[in-house]
């Protein structure tokens, strides 16, 4: 089911399933930013990467002796079982919860929350973990967002015609990722003294770029005549995924807390790269904001 909320500016909706923002839309324009889903590229349009970011080795991860499997990002999205939790004007929180079949998979008792917030032309996305085990050990988790906006926005633009602006000039290599989805250990240049990435149609031939060690927390997507279209604030997020289906009308920017498999893992969560731990009874909270500049 799909909520909806709005400001002046803004209408936005989310689906309940998966907790997954499906549209932010212009009340002044009509224009749509958040990528409609066609599955001649790819179904999803910001999917929330719980517990887990990216691949796991041999798609399994080992706690404690046993072996568990988990899916590419987690089983959050697509999920039917987050419920609304709360909603006003401007604000809906979801929520999930542990339960017998997620303890299958994944061996923690946790709660999950997500608020979204609408405030002028920015919406907030406010992600409340905590660890609602008892006993001494430690939860494991990452989380990550995966929102994908439209590019290009008008039917007269090409993909080429935008660009994404870093907020800080950058000098930085992403992460080869191999065909299982696994980090490898090589890395290929891609920022040089710039603060400018051009987006062109095959700069996703490889998958994504995925980056570890950004100076800049904000993102903008910037059509390189007409100036700013929106940015991705990521404060809380230490690692960026930038990322489209070859060729595709779109282009996803990736606040990451925790980052897929390496080549060499050893596949025991506690030696995971970016693996965070909640003490019983601790939650957490990490946001990112989406703002729309035009």
């Amino acid at each position: 089911m799909k909520y909806s909320i709005e400001s002046e500016d803004l209408q936005v909706e989310v689906n309940s399933i998966g907790m997954e923002l499906s549209s932010i839309r212009s009340k002044h324009s009509n224009q749509e930013y958040i990528w409609q889903g066609n599955p001649a590229f790819w179904t999803g349009q910001a999917p929330v990467l719980f517990p887990i970011v990216g691949a796991l080795k041999n798609g399994q991860m080992i706690h404690q002796g046993i072996s568990y499997s988990l899916e590419r990002h987690g089983f959050v999205r697509d999920s039917p079982k987050p419920i609304l939790i709360d909603s006003g004007t401007n604000f809906l929180r979801f929520g999930m919860t542990w339960d017998a079949e997620t303890l299958k998979i994944y061996p923690f008792k946790f709660s999950l929350e997500i608020t979204f917030l609408l405030e002028g032309k920015s919406i907030s996305i406010q992600h409340q973990i905590t660890n609602t085990g008892a006993g001494d050990e430690a939860m494991l988790y990452s989380i990550g967002g995966h929102p994908a906006f439209n590019c290009p926005l008008k039917a007269n633009e090409s993909y080429e015609d935008y660009s994404l602006e870093f907020e800080k000039e950058e000098t930085a290599a992403t992460w080869l990722i191999d065909p299982s989805g696994l980090i490898s250990l090589e890395q290929k240049p891609m920022l040089d003294h710039t603060k400018n990435l051009p987006l062109h149609s095959h700069l996703f031939d490889h998958d994504a770029l995925v980056f570890k060690n950004l100076k800049s927390r904000r993102v903008k997507l910037v059509h390189q005549k007409k100036g700013p279209v929106l940015a991705v604030d990521f404060q809380d997020f230490n690692y960026l995924g930038i990322w489209a289906k070859p060729a595709a009308p779109f282009v996803c920017i990736e606040p990451w807390l925790g980052i897929a498999d390496s080549v060499d893992s050893s596949q025991n969560l506690e030696e995971k790269e970016g693996i965070l731990k909640l003490a019983s009874g601790q939650s957490d909270q990490k946001s990112y904001s989406i703002s729309i500049l035009e």
